[in-house]
Parts: C-alpha cells; structure tokens; sequence
C-alpha cells in the first residue's frame, strides 16, 4: 500500500460502482481514509469490505446528493467517524439521453440535480472545513460532455458544463486557502453507466450490443473505452502534494476524444 495519502481523509460520492468505486479503492490503497456516499448502501459496503480487506479504512454512509439534508448529514457522520475530510471527489453522476422536443421537464431536472446540484451541494459542506485547516481538495468528476456539445444530451451536456464552471469559479475563491480545485474529463467509460447508454443505442436503432459498443469505441481516436483506473489515477495526481499549483483545471481523459 503507498503512503501518498497517509494520514488525508477521503469522501466520494457514488463510490458504489464504475468510475467511484475505482477511485475510492485507489485512494485507500494510497493511504487515505475513505468516506464511501452513494444511495445504495449495499453496494458502498462492498467497496468497504474490498478495502477494509486490504488493510485500509472505509465508512460507507446512505447519502442522496441532490438533497442538501442528505448531504449534510453524510458529511456529518463522516466527520464523527474521521476528525476531517482533507479531500472530495465528486463523482456521482446520471446520463439519459432524449431529443430536446423530448426531454420533460422531470429528466431535465433530476440531471440538473445529480451532476451540477449535488457537486454544489457536497462542496459547500466540506468546504468550511478545508478552509479552518489550511488544505484541502475538490475533484469533480465532469465529462467530455462539458467540453463539447453531444446530440441527444443537452440537460446532460448542460449540467457538466456548469460543473466546470463552477470548478473554476471556487478555485478562485479558495485560491490563497491551501485548496485547490479541479475538474476530470472522461469520454466513454468501461462501467454500468456506459453499459446503459449502449443499451438505450440498442433500443431506439435496433443495432446489436456489440455494434452499439463499437460506435462508442470509434469515437476515440484510441479506438476503446477508457478504464475507470485511468480515470483514478488521474484523481489520485490531483490529491497528492505534487498537484499542489494545478487548480481551476479540466483534465481529460479521452483518449484524443477532445483536444483543448
């Protein structure tokens, strides 16, 4: 196990699965002392078990990030269990996929909601205390979809962009304050979230699984989906002390997908 994290407290949210499990194993393998949110319980003591397995330090808290009570309340328990939390990933995410004159108003909302709402929510309750000791790091999970606009997307595309906005307007804001903040871009991922958009492709062209994967992988110049470690590895560069001058950044990793 290395010891980059030693001694830092970690909270992600929807750690349960994908890309958030993968980041929360990564970080406890590090050091860091792991705070699991996600609403499905089961699936966070899991990811608990995996670490606690490995000698590490894992809670996993109920936690539904679009409510500020349910947020509050995570935070809360966390802090009872860790004295602190030195590092947020704010991971937890949803993508459905209509044409605009098809999007109602409930699907626009819950998306608004779990991407953009909940990073904000999460953020404002860890950031007090960062700010009282001097250090601290937001991550938030964004997407390809906030750098460039995808077809059938646009409440999707709308909330990851108004996560990069937001990752830049608070990395002003705590600037001077030991905090950085910064955002990673994914394009496709190799995880269940993925696994549901080829499903969905499936449904309304009546292409094959295999083939609706396969126009995903085209979309890289890599020619694959991205491997949610990829995506950790990143998360874990932008925890350590060597990341200490990047903040107000959005890193992707597409590979090629987009080239800022």
């Amino acid at each position: 196990m290395s010891s980059t994290l030693a001694d830092r407290v970690v909270c992600v949210t929807g750690a349960g699965r994908g890309i958030g499990r993968a980041i929360a194993l990564t970080m406890a393998g590090a050091g860091g002392r792991v705070a699991l949110l996600a609403r499905t319980l089961r699936e966070t003591e899991a990811v608990g078990a995996e670490i606690a397995a490995a000698g590490g330090q894992a809670l996993a808290v109920p936690c539904d990030v679009t409510s500020a009570a349910s947020v509050d309340q995570a935070v809360a328990r966390a802090l009872e269990r860790f004295g602190r939390i030195d590092i947020l990933v704010n991971n937890a995410g949803m993508a459905e996929s209509a044409p605009l004159a098809k999007l109602d108003e409930a699907l626009w909302d819950r998306t608004i909601a779990v991407n953009l709402t909940g990073t904000y929510l999460a953020t404002r309750a860890v950031l007090p205390g960062m700010i009282a000791s001097g250090w601290g790091r937001v991550i938030n999970i964004a997407s390809v979809a906030g750098r460039v606009g995808l077809r059938y997307t646009s409440a999707y595309c709308a909330a990851k962009h108004g996560v990069l906005g937001f990752t830049r307007a608070v990395a002003l804001e705590v600037a001077t304050s030991g905090i950085t903040v910064n955002a990673i871009c994914p394009g496709w991922v190799d995880t269940d979230l993925t696994a549901a958009s080829i499903a969905r492709i499936v449904e309304t062209t009546g292409r094959s699984a295999a083939d609706a994967r396969r126009a995903l992988e085209l979309m890289s110049p890599q020619r694959r989906l991205i491997r949610p470690d990829e995506v950790a590895a990143v998360a874990l560069f932008l925890a350590g002390p060597d990341a200490a001058g990047i903040t107000g950044q959005a890193i992707d990793v597409d590979g090629g997908e987009v080239m800022a």
